[in-house]
């Protein structure tokens, strides 16, 4: 991990000459001042022995002069020096010495950075990672005390950092929302952008990639402006990682290319301080061996041929050391090179296996195009059908089968688009609507439309809904329908004679108004054995039964998973050979108060009423089949609407020259001429009329297209009847008269 680590002794050090100006005023505070300027001066200059013996004179003289404070200031100096030179151990041993001290004292300002400095060094090993969370959090604590929002901030950033580490992304970004509070004016600008960086690695770990991709990229730019190398080798090393994850090779290898930039430069900065370190000790050689031969003029030439031993050795030392360097230097660019040729042999099979993968993929497109009109152009007839029969008065005394037969031409369409978005859907792909319905209306279809096969295997099913349950909610009523029918249709389909119970209990009320339900399906049937238990929610899988009259998709389970993570839920199984399945699950639904209907939930269930005016409106219906052709024309027939029928596109078009038609709806897929082909023949000579796609294809491929071929709107069947009827007349009374070319 890249530990945003301040100078610890340069921050100490000028600390504690405020703090002990304040305390002291005795020739002991100057001694102890000096020593502490002259170590701050040694370690600037990679002098270490130095550092380290006036470090040593602190403790000492902080310990006989009754200072603790810089008593305490020596020992975090030493653990500093050694963690620098790569002694952790040793520096572990100093910094905790330094917060024993510093808690005796009982200052907190020293308790804080005692435990800061701790912290960092623990969260350098994950077998040390609840220490560094305890310090880290001790540190926060204190500084929060003394409104020092500066450090509250700092240590907030390495503690997020340490929990991004460690896969522990959730509790990162409640730490960084905290950090997001803290005074915007009193934070260094450094601890801002890496913090910035920080929230970047977080939407990552999320899959957020716009957003982490928006602040990766902040970040890489500021760095490359400032030539931060840290801060530039983090950006595009998770840049890179964001690319490949989204299979955009092209900039992955191009960040990755920055990345390894940035490195070559890292190193070459560090081999650069390594001479430096080299270059300043043979100056101090040489600055004492001038100081000793004016002090000694007699031993001139003694001394001179001493030191040129010495600093012929040093020379050799140093060539050396730069001929290893070189060595190493043109290993690193061969292995670069190499790895270089090797990466981009890679992306050329990448980039061929996307090509294929993207052929695979418009034939797989096409084929869910092709099936799902095919299957939803029938269910249109049975819910437009079932629609019209149950607002026929005549077959009143037959709504509750109505009823139930709409609900499972609902849930049947729901279904089929379930299993051809399954492939690739994820938890996130599927949406929850908001609208108003009633549990028990809701409950009464679910267990109306189990009638046949509960009579068929001699079962009972028991509603059990705990009376203190609201009955009205807004939520998304199909998806629950979805999860129920499914674990009900389970239960019977392994339960024969015996007996299913869907029970609903409240467990509590949220702040937001919420009420966490548990929704429980169990039955007496033979149980599900253990081995058995994770195998039933994988994909087209089903295990054997005593009703073999069944047959399933093996889908059911698999997608009540799907349908819950949306819900922030996850299925419970408690069952046992001969001891029957018990399914559970708990979701958050919110009520609804029908006194107090919300315009934006209701506005699209609102059926507006048909003007007077629209009666005298005609409209063409263009589609190839003649139930769905019947069951639209008597929908309009029902609000007084007009309509006559066109078989295909060929037939419209004929009939949009003679006749002036006020709307045309126009399905997509037909034989002789589809309906997009015939829409740009219509608007060659009529650029007027409103043309609507009343299509069951699938629009998340085609939308574009439909809509560049001189469509103006697209509803997609089966349709909700308020909706279509708006939508309609919408396009109908904002239509101003027009006349034949």
């Amino acid at each position: 991990m890249t530990v945003l680590r301040k100078p610890i002794l340069y921050i100490l050090f000028i600390w504690s000459t405020v703090a002990i100006a304040q305390t002291d005023t005795s020739w002991q505070k100057d001694t102890l001042q000096s020593y502490v300027d002259k170590s701050n001066i040694a370690y600037d200059n990679y002098q270490y022995k130095d550092a380290i013996k006036y470090a040593s004179l602190l403790i000492e003289k902080g310990k006989e002069y009754e200072l603790g404070y810089y008593e305490f200031l020596g020992y975090d100096i030493l653990g500093g020096i050694y963690i620098e030179t790569d002694d952790s151990i040793q520096g572990k041993i100093y910094s905790e010495k330094a917060l024993s001290i510093a808690r005796t004292l009982k200052a907190d300002s020293l308790v804080a950075w005692g435990a800061l400095n701790l912290g960092i060094l623990y969260s350098e090993n994950e077998n040390t990672y609840d220490k560094a969370i305890e310090h880290f959090e001790e540190s926060i604590s204190i500084n929060k005390k003394l409104e020092d929002h500066n450090e509250v901030y700092l240590t907030y950033i390495n503690l997020i950092w340490t929990l991004l580490d460690n896969d522990q992304p959730k509790k990162a970004y409640e730490v960084l929302k905290k950090a997001r509070t803290l005074p915007n004016i009193e934070i260094d600008t450094l601890n801002k952008v890496y913090l910035d960086m920080l929230h970047g690695r977080y939407l990552l770990t999320q899959k957020n990639f716009s957003a982490a991709q928006a602040k990766l990229e902040k970040i890489a730019a500021i760095a490359d402006k400032e030539n931060n190398t840290d801060l530039a080798l983090e950006a595009y090393e998770y840049l890179a990682e964001l690319h490949s994850a989204t299979y955009n090779y092209k900039d992955a290898f191009t960040n990755l290319d920055k990345f390894h930039e940035y490195k070559q430069k890292a190193y070459t900065l560090k081999k650069l301080e390594e001479s430096e370190k080299a270059r300043v000790k043979f100056e101090l050689e040489q600055a004492q061996e001038n100081l000793q031969s004016a002090l000694k003029e007699q031993a001139y030439t003694e001394e001179l041929i001493s030191k040129s031993k010495s600093l012929t050795t040093t020379l050799i030392a140093l060539v050396v050391f730069l001929i290893l360097s070189l060595i190493g230097i043109y290993f690193f660019f061969r292995t670069r090179k190499l790895y270089i040729s090797n990466l981009q042999a890679k992306n050329k099979e990448l980039i061929q296996a996307r090509e294929d993968a993207e052929k695979l993929s418009k034939v797989k497109t096409k084929f869910l195009s092709t099936v799902s009109h095919e299957l939803r152009t029938p269910l249109y007839g049975v819910i437009g059908i079932s629609t019209l029969l149950k607002e026929d008065e005549r077959l009143k005394d037959f709504t509750e089968d109505l009823d139930a037969l709409k609900f499972s031409a609902d849930y049947l369409l729901a279904l089929i688009n379930d299993v051809l978005l399954l492939s690739k859907m994820d938890a996130a792909g599927v949406k929850l609507s908001r609208i108003p319905y009633e549990m028990d209306t809701l409950l009464k279809n679910i267990t109306k439309s189990f009638d046949s096969r509960l009579k068929e295997n001699n079962n009972q099913l028991h509603l059990e809904i705990d009376s203190s349950l609201p009955n009205n909610f807004i939520g998304d009523p199909v998806r629950l329908s979805q999860v129920l029918i499914n674990l009900i249709g389970n239960a019977i389909k392994f339960t024969e004679n015996g007996n299913i119970w869907l029970k609903l209990k409240p467990l509590e009320k949220e702040e937001d108004s919420t009420i966490k339900i548990q929704f429980m399906v169990a039955d007496d049937g033979p149980g599900i054995p253990q081995d058995k238990q994770k195998l039933i929610f994988k994909e087209f899988t089903q295990i054997d039964n005593k009703n073999h009259g069944y047959k399933g998709t093996g889908l059911g389970l698999t997608i009540v998973k799907r349908i819950l993570k949306a819900y922030n839920s996850r299925i419970e199984l408690e069952s046992s050979p001969g001891k029957g399945a018990q399914f559970s699950f708990v979701i958050n639904l919110t009520p609804y108060d029908t006194s107090k209907i919300e315009e934006d939930v209701n506005d699209s269930l609102r059926l507006s009423p048909v003007t007077n005016q629209l009666e005298t409106k005609h409209i063409l219906i263009v589609d190839d089949n003649r139930i769905n052709q019947k069951v639209t024309q008597k929908t309009l027939e029902k609000h007084q609407i007009k309509s006559s029928l066109a078989d295909d596109g060929k037939m419209a078009i004929a009939m949009c020259k003679e006749t002036n038609f006020d709307l045309i709806l126009m399905d997509i897929h037909m034989p002789v001429m589809n309906g997009m082909e015939a829409t740009k023949i219509i608007r060659g000579f009529n650029k007027e009329v409103p043309i609507l796609a009343l299509t069951a294809v699938e629009l998340d491929e085609n939308k574009s297209d439909i809509l560049n071929s001189g469509i103006d709107d697209i509803i997609h069947k089966p349709y909700n009847l308020p909706v279509f009827i708006k939508m309609i007349s919408k396009y109908l009374e904002k239509k101003e008269p027009t006349s034949l070319p």
